[in-house]
């Protein structure tokens, strides 16, 4: 097994950065299960600072490195941690290695006591935190240079104004610049940067347009689960937010019922999408759309996606008005809420 620390402590408001680090992790130890790794999840009422308490006391007959991933910790409270962590990180068992991952927001952060517990027991702590927009250029150029790439302060801008100012977007965009120095024509010299100028970035970069939620959204009206499955995937992994994502959904569902109340009062198609703020062909999809579908379900869908961000939203004046599903990994709490809307 791959040497790893007793604790992790994964946070910060690039939740996509985030996810990256689980993925990465549970990935390893997955590739490591044949030697006799294992992994636990602690998610849901079983993610609290007792409960991977309880998880570190429990024995267990799996040989080999044992991975507890706890998601969360941004809804933990400063008294709970010091209660009833505070003595299991002092013990950690042997052969052991928790990692714990919160996505913090402007009121959910990781209470300092968990910062200082993780320190204490010899831990690594990693802040995955969004890059101002100004700064963003710059921190562009870093990490093309870590891909042997050399983005120009020109071309470093170009980027951002094309992509967006997403980072892990970004980082996708450089990655792909990247894999095309292995092309034959690629003309970069062994152990040397390769230049990339305005025009590089110009002709092969995405645009931001590229996979506009719109398209998540109107899957969403059209009950096309595949397709709404897959935009959401691809907009997660160029770095949009959930969030973000749910505000556009909601808002197009909300478009999608007052057009469906209109179309049952009996208006016509042609005077509806008159009143649509779209271009002709895309007006005429969305109200066909709607069209086969109804208000129920469209009601239905809006209380879904109204308790998707309940459950992903931190901070514990709302954890008496979530559902028993809240803890879970938001990105699976999105995935059921993609599947019952349009399934």
């Amino acid at each position: 097994m791959a040497e790893l620390k007793p604790v992790y402590l994964i946070h910060g408001d690039d939740h996509g950065a985030v996810a990256e680090r689980r993925a990465g992790l549970r990935g390893l130890v997955e590739r490591e299960q044949g030697g006799g790794a294992s992994i636990e999840l602690l998610e849901g009422d079983a993610a609290t600072p007792a409960g991977v308490a309880d998880a570190l006391a429990a024995m267990t007959l799996a040989m080999g490195w044992r991975v507890i991933i706890v998601e969360g910790a941004e809804r933990w409270r400063e008294a709970e941690i010091t209660k009833r962590l505070a003595g299991a990180l002092a013990e950690m068992p042997p052969e052991t290695t928790l990692a714990v991952f919160a996505r913090e927001e402007a009121r959910a952060k990781v209470p300092a006591a968990l910062h200082t517990l993780v320190k204490r027991a010899g831990g690594q702590i990693v802040a995955q935190m969004t890059v101002k927009p100004w700064e963003l250029a710059k921190w562009a150029r870093e990490q093309a240079a870590r891909l042997g790439l050399s983005l120009d302060a020109a071309a470093a801008k170009a980027l951002v104004a094309q992509v967006g100012e997403r980072q892990q977007r970004l980082l996708r965009e450089l990655e792909k610049l990247a894999l095309e120095g292995d092309l034959p024509d690629a003309g970069s010299a062994l152990g040397t940067l390769r230049q990339i100028g305005v025009q590089d970035i110009e002709r092969r970069a995405a645009h931001s347009t590229d996979w506009r939620a719109y398209a998540l959204a109107d899957a969403l009206v059209g009950a096309d689960g595949r397709e709404a499955t897959l935009s959401y995937l691809r907009l997660r992994q160029q770095g949009e937010r959930l969030s973000g994502l749910s505000y556009l959904m909601a808002q197009r569902l909300r478009d999608a019922l007052a057009v469906a109340q209109r179309l049952q009062a009996g208006e016509s198609v042609a005077e509806i999408k008159r009143g649509l703020r779209m271009p002709a062909r895309a007006a005429e999809r969305f109200v066909a759309d709607v069209a086969r579908t109804d208000a129920a379900r469209l009601r239905a869908a809006l209380t879904a996606l109204a308790d998707l961000e309940l459950n992903t939203r931190g901070g514990a004046p709302l954890s008496g008005s979530r559902t028993a599903l809240a803890g879970l990994d938001e990105d699976t709490l999105a995935l059921r809420a993609i599947e019952g809307i349009a399934g």
